[in-house]
């Protein structure tokens, strides 16, 4: 009986932890939307099961961007309306949108839901930033969104009618921001590349909503800072994280670039200058949006594993992107360089970092890799090679997938029921994070014994 007692204690606090909380707030928004995307007149009659309305809303609420249909041919207006609402709600984090209807009704959350505010959103002291910056980062991020809907509006109507200019503009702007890489184009953005100001509205967009919140709060503080006349001379205060972040995203960006640039694109793309400036493009949304105006199935298979690179990193903490994150990625390399200098110290402009944040990065990568080992393993058993799902096109889809990105080889809509599943759990996965998850599911327990030292070979 008291065996039953404490797992059933163990139980309890596992359900009502913050890990729980965010994890069932996304769960129960993906059902939602399943339903909403399932009815008939969200999408042409037949055109939509409830498994694709499922990935759909899954890939919606995770901001991933990977279809099975088409999103604007065989979704109405409505289905494109819940898509877009999911994008945001997912995008900011389900439990923000809790918090913003307990602001505006004058009810205080609770701890655990400042918690889980914190893993989605802020990821430091919930209690402090939840009162401090989370209007402020509200306010930010739907300007953001305003001012790239506007930019984009006065793009398209150009080519477009005005109310599709509109809705085309607003709908893209959330999709960027949020890194969702949803378009209501069936060839996604190839068709508007030549709309150079519409792409770099885009491409800022994409960096702005990879950035994360908590960084975005800092520029805007920085820049009211810098544009007050009464200001007092200092020079710009950043976190150690903000510059963490900020250098990483400079460097995958150039280095991206640079990279697809000597690998080559596809045959499409005519002039250095048009080059270039795709290359930068999917440097960009490789690392988290998923837009793409080149064809993706065309690169040559050292520009995607370029991509794939850049996928399984993914922006950075608080924000609306997939992967290991920025400056997971950063740690890692500066633990490298601290064990090739015989250093005890992991340091980061001239910081230290705790032991116990590098062993976790450690963690959180090696549970990563074997994620999607474990996922590229399982999709080439179960998906057929006559559907163009070879080795390289799995391995595409499988990062595109854990990275939240929507990059897809073209083997998306050919999947089997089992791989939709699969990559519909490797969506959430890779949206909360593999560390969060594995945290909160396996049980922590606390030894108090020390073991002998034993060695062995390495190397």
């Amino acid at each position: 009986m008291n065996y039953r007692s404490e797992a059933a204690r163990k139980f309890k606090i596992r359900a009502q932890s913050p890990q729980a909380l965010l994890a069932g707030s996304f769960a129960a928004l993906i059902g939602i939307g399943s339903l909403l995307l399932w009815l008939p007149w969200s999408h042409a009659q037949g055109s939509v099961g409830f498994l694709d309305a499922l990935f759909t809303a899954t890939s919606a609420v995770c901001v991933t961007g990977l279809t099975v249909v088409d999103t604007g041919r065989d979704f109405t207006r409505f289905g494109q309306v819940v898509i877009v609402i999911l994008i945001q709600a997912g995008g900011l984090g389900v439990m923000t949108f809790a918090a913003l209807a307990f602001r505006i009704f004058g009810r205080r959350m609770s701890l655990t839901s400042q918690a889980a505010v914190q893993d989605s959103i802020f990821q430091r002291d919930a209690a402090h930033d939840f009162r401090t910056a989370f209007g402020g980062i509200l306010k930010l991020t739907f300007a953001i969104e305003f001012a790239g809907a506007v930019v984009l509006f006065l793009s398209m109507r150009a080519v477009h009618s005005q109310g599709h200019a509109l809705f085309s503009a607003v709908f893209h702007s959330i999709s960027a921001f949020c890194n969702a890489g949803f378009s209501i184009y069936s060839d996604n953005l190839i068709g508007h590349r030549s709309m150079r100001i519409a792409m770099v509205a885009i491409m800022g967009l994409i960096v702005l909503g990879g950035l994360g919140h908590t960084v975005l709060y800092e520029l805007w503080r920085n820049a009211q800072w810098a544009a007050s006349r009464n200001r007092e001379p200092r020079a710009m205060l950043f976190s150690l994280h903000a510059r963490t972040v900020l250098w990483m995203t400079g460097i995958l960006i150039t280095a991206g670039a640079a990279f697809m640039l000597v690998f080559g694109l596809t045959g499409g793309e005519k002039g250095a200058f048009e080059k270039a400036f795709n290359a930068l493009f999917q440097s960009v949304t490789a690392r988290t949006a998923g837009f793409n105006t080149v064809d993706i199935g065309a690169l040559p298979l050292a520009s995607l594993f370029v991509l794939v690179l850049l996928m399984f990193i993914g922006g950075s903490p608080g924000s609306c992107a997939g992967g290991v994150k920025t400056t997971s990625l950063a740690i890692w390399l500066a633990q490298i360089r601290a064990g090739l200098r015989g250093q005890r110290e992991v340091r980061l402009f001239s910081n230290r970092i705790p032991g116990d944040l590098v062993s976790r990065t450690a963690l959180l990568l090696a549970l990563a890799l074997i994620w999607n080992l474990a996922g590229m393993a399982l999709l080439m058993a179960t998906e057929p090679a006559a559907n163009g799902a070879d080795m390289s096109r799995i391995v595409f889809e499988q990062i595109s997938a854990f990275g939240t990105v929507g990059l897809s080889a073209g083997i998306t809509p050919d999947l089997t029921a089992f791989g939709k599943l699969w990559i519909i759990l490797t969506m959430f996965v890779g949206r909360l994070g593999p560390l969060t998850l594995a945290l909160w599911i396996i049980p922590q327990t606390h030894v108090n014994i020390r073991y002998p030292k034993g060695v062995v070979m390495i190397g």
